[in-house]
């Protein structure tokens, strides 16, 4: 998967911009504060659905514009096909477009469009609250399982539904209806996110030595979000319901899950300096990449901000290494070029900004 095109409008301090991009590795240079990173929250926006920085609303449409506006073109290598995508969003409303025709949901171009984001606050995969641990299994499934969205859309409606009712204090008999599509839904959908997370071990293992060795062996733990080992969903939800009557809310349930990490060489996740947790974010990060192209037959794009800041010359160098040998399209942003590559014989495809605007270097 190769990005070609990539357009802004009333984006962050981008009035409008176009940018190029080429196979292997464009650099994007810029002082602080200078733009370049909003190129890359753009492809983020456009693969999530959300910045990496924050809600749309809050600061990513340009001062005085009233939305802003994002467009990707890009090649699927395995198909031989041109692709685009397109998005208007106000900070409360949002249009899109997938290869010429509307969409009327979010996903629909999130699952299109697949990008992989290491950035200053990718640490909170590992340091961070479960939702975002349950994010990064989702995204993978719904790009390698395609079957994997309707089954996430079913769960959720089901819930949605279930605790309106909790909050209304419904008898018994509404939510039995509701506990039978939950578990219906959420049975299978754990199946899914616990074969996917044994699917990345060997993959995250292999990296994490690599890149963190100190961290000793590593194990990746799935908790299905109530005592799978003990009852099935159905029985759960029955077991908890006067506690989320009270509480008006559902308790447990694949909404709830969670994985977790196990160091051979530490005594758990609370003991990692915040660069180990980098390269403990980044090994599941490339992992989940290694798995999209294993599955796919292509490389999701890979963006990777201020990379030498986030890591050191000898990390830097390892990573990639590893990127130039699987030929992903891949975007590094920085001040100035990275370390690690003046000792590497690469061809880079530079851009350079200032104060909102591309310029020639």
């Amino acid at each position: 998967m190769h990005v070609t095109r990539l357009d802004l409008r009333g984006f962050r301090r981008f009035a409008d911009v176009s940018l190029s991009p080429q196979p292997g590795i464009n650099l994007i240079t810029g002082e602080n504060g200078a733009g370049k990173t909003s190129l890359l929250e753009a492809l983020h926006l456009m693969a999530y659905g959300r910045s990496f920085r924050g809600r749309v609303r809050d600061g990513l449409i340009r001062a005085g514009d009233p939305a802003l506006e994002v467009f990707v073109e890009w090649q699927e290598l395995r198909r031989d096909q041109k692709r685009k995508a397109g998005m208007r969003h106000s900070g409360q409303d949002w249009t899109g477009r997938l290869d010429g025709s509307a969409v009327s949901q979010l996903g629909e171009l999130c699952a299109a469009l697949a990008v992989v984001s290491f950035e200053p606050g990718s640490h909170a995969l590992i340091t961070g609250a479960a939702e975002i641990r349950r994010r990064y299994l989702d995204w993978g499934l719904f790009h390698v399982e395609p079957d994997f969205t309707p089954l996430w859309r079913r769960y959720t409606r089901a819930l949605k539904q279930r605790n309106a009712l909790l909050k209304a204090r419904a008898r018994d008999g509404q939510i039995d209806a509701w506990d039978h599509e939950l578990a219906e839904a959420g049975e299978p959908l754990t199946r899914r996110r616990q074969q996917y997370l044994d699917q990345l071990q060997p993959r995250f293992a292999a990296l994490a030595t690599d890149l963190a060795p100190a961290l000793g062996e590593v194990r990746l733990d799935y908790l299905p979000g109530w005592r799978r080992d003990e009852f099935p969903l159905a029985d759960a939800l029955l077991l908890a319901r006067d506690r989320d009557q009270l509480a008006g809310y559902t308790s447990v349930g694949p909404h709830r899950a969670d994985w977790r990490i196990g160091f051979g060489g530490l005594p758990g996740r609370e003991a990692l300096s915040r660069g180990q947790a980098k390269l403990t974010a980044l090994s599941a990060l490339l992992a989940q990449a290694e798995h999209h192209a294993a599955v796919l037959g292509e490389w999701p794009v890979v963006a990777l901000d201020d990379l030498a800041s986030e890591l050191d010359r000898n990390h830097q160098r390892r990573v990639l290494e590893r990127l130039l040998a699987s030929q992903a399209q891949v975007f590094i942003t920085g001040t100035d070029d990275p370390p690690a590559l003046a000792g590497m014989q690469v061809e880079l495809t530079r851009f350079h900004v200032e104060h909102g605007e591309l310029v020639a270097r």
